[in-house]
């Protein structure tokens, strides 16, 4: 299992702690460790539906982040190696 995928709080700048951008990460990071774990347990319920509320939280982000300013969207995408929610 892959640990300390998280974002470090050293890494994010004070002023971007809560940005759009910064909780995508972590939400992705998240979404890492999860699918890690539901490789080895497959039956663990739980876990699953703890991933598509993560899952669909880190969609809203990206949605508003697409509405709100294309270029950041983009680059974030490109960055995390994620496809978009559309």
């Amino acid at each position: 299992m892959i640990k300390n995928l998280s974002v470090h709080p050293s890494l994010v700048l004070k002023e971007q702690r809560g940005s759009v951008e910064s909780q995508v990460c972590y939400l992705t990071s998240r979404v890492k460790k999860l699918t890690e774990h539901l490789d080895l347990h497959k039956r663990d319920y739980s876990s699953q539906r703890g991933l598509w509320k993560i899952v669909g939280k880190r969609k809203q982000l990206l949605i508003y982040l697409f509405k709100i300013d294309r270029i950041r969207y983009n680059n974030l995408i490109g960055e995390l190696d994620i496809r978009g929610p559309r």
